[in-house]
């Protein structure tokens, strides 16, 4: 139960901060989710560094990565929106968009945890 309780409020904080992030680079004008791109890169970085981090040092226990990487980076990432996002994309024919985006944000994404671990190194 506590678990449950540490995945749930580290999701919490996580989509908190992810509706910050839409709240900030939403743009309705030109239909780029760069709000989505953000919260999932950042998330992808974040989640490197973390466990980067809990693998070099051996000093986050179950419940501390739980509560950061399921709880708080599950909340911020989103591959759901990600999904739909694809869809507008799709039925509106713009395949252009649709394939640069889905592209670039898997490339970008996993290149992200490679850098979060990379810089673990340093620290």
């Amino acid at each position: 139960m506590k678990q449950l309780i540490l995945v749930f409020i580290g999701g919490g904080l996580g989509s908190s901060l992810r509706y910050l992030i839409s709240k900030f680079l939403n743009s309705s004008e030109t239909g780029i989710p760069y709000d989505t791109f953000a919260a999932n890169i950042i998330g992808s970085l974040f989640i490197g560094v973390i466990l980067g981090f809990a693998v070099k040092h051996e000093s986050l226990n179950n419940n501390q990565l739980l509560f950061i990487t399921t709880g708080f980076c599950g909340g911020l990432t989103t591959f759901s929106t990600f999904a739909y996002e694809n869809h507008v994309f799709l039925k509106s024919g713009d395949f252009l968009n649709f394939l640069l985006y889905t592209t670039i944000t898997f490339v970008t994404g996993i290149i992200a945890v490679f850098i979060g671990i990379f810089l673990v190194k340093f620290i």
